[in-house]
């Protein structure tokens, strides 16, 4: 479901996680004797429709690049589906598994490390044409290559060069560049920006922004930078060891945000206006995060929330929907 100004409307959702769970195992000794589990996902759902943009926000360690590379099948979850555009990912045939590696596509935090340093920038945009459209001509492949990079903001000059001769931000537009030149439905953008300097940034996500409405993608959003996920967001979820404690419109989150984490989370940011930040309320966390491998048995924020009760201690809180919309995980609004 997603908002518009005339109210709420129903989208067929384009990818769907149905209780998404992903352990990976500790082990000992010289048998590999396995003696407990790290908990890094452990039941979470959500989905994503068509021209959205969907962020996972929280702690590192959260959960959210572990989603981000089950949904790109790089990881087998332990229990659970992921559903893109009616098929469970991971009983896709092999004619099935290039068609999603067509639909969905990937843009990480550091580009040097994820484009090959002894190509050119013409070839490294190339290439996912040259893997999957075998047919196409060199010409054909030539001209969409340049179109494209001239879309992305980068000058035919600059299509013969190695990465490693280009700067952060014109490294991102390529990497950028490779992953919308197959024309996907989904792109999975695993904090895109947070390698880049701060002007750089803002060049970035209005070109994700652009290209989003242009060629009608989606997104999954991967970020710890809550002003990054305020400007590109239509839906957030916030993350906390392993489960999403809110999930609503980005707009409805930042103002009126329910979870005693996600508080926590925004009084953090910084405000521009020094009056601002001092009128701002702090909400301050106990202590650091517990360990996913062992986590606390109720709710697992109350050994650091402020408003814990003996309930948190005792129950876990389910994701209830409180208000149209507005989903949270808290005691405080499971009784409304």
């Amino acid at each position: 479901m997603s908002q518009s100004r005339e109210g709420w409307v129903i989208k067929v959702p384009l990818l769907e996680v149905h209780n998404l769970v992903k352990y990976f195992p500790l082990r000992k000794g010289l048998l590999g004797r396995i003696v407990g589990y790290v908990k890094a996902v452990d039941g979470v759902s959500f989905s994503i429709s068509e021209n959205e943009t969907f962020s996972l926000v929280g702690e590192s360690g959260s959960g959210k690049t572990t989603i981000a590379r089950c949904v790109l099948g790089l990881l087998k979850p332990t229990s659970g589906r992921i559903v893109f555009m009616g098929k469970d990912i991971f009983k896709l045939s092999k004619e099935e598994i290039r068609w999603y590696r067509r639909n969905v596509q990937a843009v990480f935090q550091n580009p040097f490390l994820s484009l090959n340093p002894r190509m050119k920038v013409e070839d490294i945009v190339a290439e996912p044409l040259k893997v999957h459209y075998k047919d196409m001509s060199k010409e054909e492949i030539r001209r969409r290559v340049y179109d494209l990079l001239e879309k992305v903001g980068l000058t035919a000059d600059l299509a013969k060069r190695s990465p490693y001769d280009l700067s952060g931000g014109q490294a991102q537009r390529v990497a950028i560049a490779r992953a919308v030149i197959l024309k996907p439905k989904l792109i999975v953008l695993d904090e895109p920006t947070s390698a880049l300097d701060v002007s750089v940034q803002a060049q970035i996500l209005n070109l994700l922004v652009d290209l989003k409405n242009e060629l009608k993608l989606s997104y999954l959003m991967i970020s710890h930078d809550l002003s990054v996920v305020r400007y590109i967001s239509d839906w957030v979820a916030v993350m906390y060891l392993g489960k999403i404690v809110e999930l609503a419109p980005a707009e409805e989150l930042f103002e009126k945000p329910l979870h005693p984490y996600t508080q926590a989370l925004l009084s953090s940011v910084p405000e521009p206006d020094p009056r601002a930040m001092r009128a701002k309320k702090r909400i301050v966390l106990r202590g650091e995060p517990p360990s996913a491998v062992n986590p606390p048995a109720g709710c697992r924020l109350h050994p650091r929330c402020p408003y814990a009760s003996e309930e948190c201690k005792k129950e876990e809180p389910k994701l209830v929907e409180y208000e149209r919309g507005h989903w949270v995980a808290c005691h405080l609004y499971t009784h409304k």
